[in-house]
């Protein structure tokens, strides 16, 4: 059965390894016959948290930006994908700030189960991988009935459109047609 997929790319460069590498798991989705939207961070105004709880009494957050948009497109998908460079070993803040600006998913009923990690890095260890996927679990162990289902780590793609020769766009493919 086609499930609602999601995919958030968090980087803000253009045409960047980590969207080369999120459109190439869309392929693969697609392809498995599921119904694909891609989301970009990129241009969107995303405030800080402020900390206020109101979105936990409403179901949506009281600033008024790009967030809540994303939000509710969250809470309708099955499968959410974020799509992000690797910055320090971890994820970039413009990804962070997104995952707390969606707080309003715990007052709202949502289809999210299923949660994907695609990463692109410089760093040519899968090393680099670990403080992103520990953020991811911070979130997804908040969040009811939803599983963490993989990640692919794109290594030694600091050039652009490096990811293209690395087997991890390979992997981003066969993971995005893996799900059914």
């Amino acid at each position: 059965m086609a499930k609602k997929i999601l995919i958030i790319s968090t980087s803000l460069r253009k045409e960047s390894n980590t969207e080369i590498l999120a459109h190439g798991f869309e392929k693969g989705a697609k392809e498995a016959g599921n119904e694909v939207e891609f989301v970009s961070l990129k241009g969107k105004k995303i405030a800080f948290c402020s900390g206020c709880n109101m979105c936990l009494k409403t179901g949506r957050c009281n600033i008024r930006d790009d967030a809540n948009a994303i939000t509710d497109k969250m809470a309708k998908a099955q499968v959410i994908v974020w799509a992000a460079p690797i910055y320090y070993y971890q994820v970039p803040g413009q990804m962070k700030t997104m995952i707390d600006r969606s707080n309003a998913l715990f007052a709202l009923e949502n289809e999210i189960r299923e949660v994907y990690m695609l990463m692109a890095c410089a760093d040519e260890s899968m090393k680099a991988a670990e403080g992103p996927i520990k953020g991811i679990f911070g979130w997804i162990d908040c969040l009811p009935n939803v599983e963490f289902k993989g990640y692919v780590c794109a290594t030694a793609t600091g050039e652009p459109n490096s990811v293209l020769e690395s087997p991890a766009f390979m992997q981003a493919y066969n993971l995005g047609k893996s799900i059914s």
